[in-house]
């Protein structure tokens, strides 16, 4: 008998079930860490305009939006008075529009 017989199927997924998969937890969110002391200020900077840029390019496309060239400043903006944010730069905007490109 084949090895590829002998082997399980994997569970549906999200992706390839015909109806939409239950997850069986609660989502909970990760419990914050300190960010590491001693770097230099621009480090806290970026990282903290990455994660911001993150979390807009998700509540992007939660709202549909899945193309760099549909998110202008304007609607970037608009979506972080949404959820609670302050208006990103014009760095963070293009960030954005980066993250959407290259996590495809």
């Amino acid at each position: 008998m084949p090895a590829a017989a002998l082997k399980p199927k994997p569970l549906p997924t999200q992706s390839t079930a015909k109806h939409p998969v239950l997850f069986d937890s609660p989502y909970e969110p990760v419990v914050k860490r300190p960010l590491p002391a001693g770097r230099p200020r621009e480090w806290y900077v970026t990282h903290n305009r990455r994660l911001k840029a993150m979390r807009l390019a998700i509540a992007l496309l939660d709202s549909g939006i899945y193309f760099p060239a549909q998110a202008r400043d304007e609607k970037i903006r608009s979506t972080a008075e949404e959820i609670g944010m302050r208006p990103p730069s014009d760095t963070t905007c293009h960030m954005v529009r980066a993250f959407m490109r290259y996590n495809r």
